[in-house]
């Protein structure tokens, strides 16, 4: 094939190499060419085939990192994006992504759109979301201490409200880490009062009125009122007033601004009963599953959030009383007989809460009447 002696110099082979390598190395190349030639290609695929695995390598462990730098949660919540509690998460969720560098990246599902409000704390319990915003009424029946900021007439402003959790939290925390779960931090509701188009004087009014239950606390207070408790969630409840379903219930001005009541209901008493709270609680393996230096963004946001959210709520508690008027509703001072009746339920249902609860209740309520 190359027409002449065999006794190529090692230079001439390098040569005729270089300039046939590219093209191809079919075997009869190896066959033909002399010399030197058939060891130059085993050497160059040799190196080839050492470098694959190689780069293989250095590809696998690139993707393995890029897919570890990145962590992704899901936050079902049960309010509409107007909502102060849904601002003041999405605004969570940005100071996660800042202060973790991007490590982890929260989505929020809002207005009951991944999970019904009752089904959030179930959905954490199991990690099929790792992050939720629940309201603790709700959770009531399961155990007296989600049903403690929800007993009327026990906190009813948010210097009383805010105490009430500190005496509450550390038995919240333990309570949750039982289930699995940890405490993020928790936003109280404006202060809570009646919807209705009666006329109410005193709490006998509100005998024969189907009365929205949202938690176990408000079917109670319909129960000894004796009203007729109907279960409609935050994102039925405009729903449920349009078709009849409930025609009053026990809410803060800021669901009534939401579900916009005013155009279904067109008084609201402000008895500043309870200020309920809702709590971001996070699955513990999930959070576990984070490195340090993200577990201690994650605390930092939610520290921000609080903060940020009981200011949030008193700022615009206020607005939303004004905004409900504009719109046609009444702002209605109770009398002080139906203050009276409603403070009157409120004991009732303290003492009950206590017996229920035990030491533990016990002390919580000294702790809270000692701040």
């Amino acid at each position: 094939m190359w027409g002449g002696s065999r006794a190529f110099d090692g230079a001439a082979a390098r040569r005729m190499a270089d300039a046939h390598a590219p093209r191809h190395a079919c075997s009869q190349c190896f066959r033909d060419m002399p010399g030197t030639l058939p060891s130059i290609y085993k050497r160059r695929f040799a190196m080839i085939r050492k470098t694959l695995p190689l780069l293989a390598g250095s590809f696998a462990l690139a993707f393995s990192a890029s897919a570890m730098a990145q962590t992704k949660w899901d936050l079902p919540a049960a309010y509409p994006a107007s909502n102060f509690h849904t601002e003041n998460l999405n605004d969570f969720v940005k100071d996660v992504d800042t202060l973790s560098g991007g490590k982890l990246k929260i989505t929020v599902h809002n207005n009951a759109s991944l999970y019904k409000a009752p089904e959030i704390k179930r959905a954490v319990q199991g990690n099929q979301a790792q992050i939720g915003e629940i309201l603790l009424t709700n959770y009531a029946n399961e155990d007296p201490i989600y049903a403690l900021d929800g007993l009327p007439f026990l906190a009813t402003g948010y210097d009383a409200s805010y105490k009430l959790y500190q005496a509450q939290k550390p038995y919240l925390e333990k309570k949750l880490a039982s289930q699995g779960m940890m405490l993020l931090f928790t936003v109280a509701w404006p202060p809570q009062g009646i919807f209705a188009n009666r006329d109410l004087k005193t709490v006998e009014d509100l005998k024969g009125l189907k009365w929205r239950a949202y938690s176990p606390v408000t079917a109670k207070i319909a129960e000894l009122a004796g009203a007729q408790p109907v279960t409609v969630q935050a994102a039925e409840l405009s729903q449920a007033m349009a078709t009849g379903v409930v025609d009053s219930y026990m809410s803060s001005a800021s669901t009534g601004y939401d579900s916009k009541t005013y155009e279904y209901i067109k008084k609201w008493y402000d008895t500043q009963a309870w200020l309920p709270k809702n709590a971001v609680i996070v699955n513990k393996k999930a959070f576990d599953k984070l490195d340090p230096a993200t577990q201690e963004a994650l605390k930092k946001a939610g520290a921000k959030a609080e903060e940020r959210g009981w200011k949030l709520s008193q700022e615009k508690g206020e607005w939303y009383k004004k905004e409900l008027t504009k719109n046609g509703m009444e702002i209605i001072q109770p009398t002080p007989e139906l203050q009276s009746g409603m403070t009157k339920i409120g004991e009732v249902m303290i003492k009950e809460w206590e017996d229920r609860a035990g030491d533990d209740g016990k002390a919580i309520i000294e702790a809270y009447r000692k701040m």
